[in-house]
């Protein structure tokens, strides 16, 4: 079998991106919205750049039962049975192992890329070129490996990865080994971990094949490797629905970097530069988008600023909207909701749309 279609690629298409409230919603969350304005969804350009190096029918997306429609209205030509439903969210820990399993009945030795559904990647051959010397690696080796982003600045939205940059490896060998992972630090230790120079911010993109992944889980997950290794005679069936939703309920709430990489002695990394944001905020989104001469990221057709500087601006283009003496600030509209948010603030968005749920119901997250 050759290395193109003995690899597969499992996108994780199940969030609700509720840091980007009122335009993320439940209904239809960030990933399967236009939010860069390109014609295409954030799902959309994931799938495709996979493409350039797999066939479609080695693309599998894990998203949640009730986006099922949209997923097969938005990639065009995939096979049903490559849309892994689960029945509740349980973190990305079970949701790869349901994929590893699944994956597992086709071909036993496949190496497996996981990758989020919603990012931007500006710098797409170079990605592919990562990508491509890390499937080399993990097919060569029983190595966990992710794809680590240089730091920009020190950001305390993304989890960190300490590399060991003298692990007796020749300087061009693109691959280091892992030292250790800390999720999400306070700003006093992301500005040490970013001076230092010995981190990278974990991208969520990881590589490894099927026996090694299977090796991890039945070290550090065995309850949850089980409860997917039960299924197998299920896969592919009219039975594998009502499978995952009883397997689900049986699953703990936890993702692979806290139950897996945290722990695994067998982890390593790419340090990269492809031009990578997570799209996680509104403020990432301002980062990555063309600014007019005072700063301001507009969309919308009819949007009046004055004395207003620095800020994002996303309204619906019939939507009339004026602001005036702002500076700094979030300003979006989303189906009757209204948000205004200080960006330096926009972490506390997740506490707001829980306070809207608390108080209002679910019809307005």
């Amino acid at each position: 079998m050759s290395e193109k279609n003995h690899t597969y690629c499992v996108i994780m298409a199940g969030g609700v991106g509720s840091r980007f409230w009122p335009m993320s919603r439940q209904q239809k969350p960030k990933q399967f919205l236009d939010i860069l304005g390109t014609g295409k969804t954030l799902l959309q350009q994931t799938v495709e750049r996979f493409q350039t190096i797999l066939p479609l029918e080695n693309i599998f997306v894990v998203t949640h039962k009730s986006y099922f429609d949209t997923v097969m209205d938005q990639i065009q030509g995939i096979n049903p049975q490559n849309v892994l439903l689960e029945p509740s969210r349980r973190n990305t820990a079970p949701c790869v192992a349901y994929a590893i399993a699944k994956i597992e009945k086709i071909d036993p030795e496949a190496n497996l890329i996981v990758a989020p559904s919603d990012h931007l990647i500006l710098k797409e051959d170079s990605f592919i070129e990562r990508i491509k010397e890390g499937i080399k690696f993990i097919s060569e080796n029983k190595a966990l490996l992710t794809l680590g982003i240089k730091p920009s600045r020190p950001d305390t939205g993304y989890g960190y990865i300490q590399y060991n940059h003298e692990n007796g490896q020749p300087e061009y060998n693109p691959v280091k080994k892992v030292k250790t992972f800390t999720e999400k630090p306070n700003i006093e230790l992301a500005k040490s971990f970013v001076s230092s120079g010995e981190f990278l911010w974990n991208s969520g993109i990881f590589m490894a094949s099927i026996p090694t992944l299977n090796q991890a889980y039945r070290t550090f997950l065995p309850e949850m490797q089980q409860v997917f290794e039960d299924g197998k005679n299920e896969y592919f069936t009219d039975t594998e629905r009502a499978f995952i939703e009883r397997a689900y309920g049986r699953c703990t709430n936890i993702s692979i970097d806290y139950g897996i990489m945290e722990k695994a002695q067998n982890v390593y990394v790419i340090p990269s530069e492809f031009g990578w944001s997570d799209l996680g905020t509104w403020g990432s989104l301002y980062e990555n988008s063309k600014k007019d001469d005072i700063g301001n990221v507009v969309v919308g057709k009819h949007v009046f600023q004055y004395n207003t500087s620095n800020c994002i601006i996303n309204v619906p283009k019939n939507k009339l909207v004026v602001v005036q003496g702002l500076d700094d600030f979030i300003i979006a509209e989303s189906d009757g909701i209204l948000l205004i948010c200080k960006k330096q603030d926009e972490q506390e968005i997740r506490q707001m749309v829980n306070d809207v749920k608390v108080k209002m119901g679910e019809d307005y997250v």
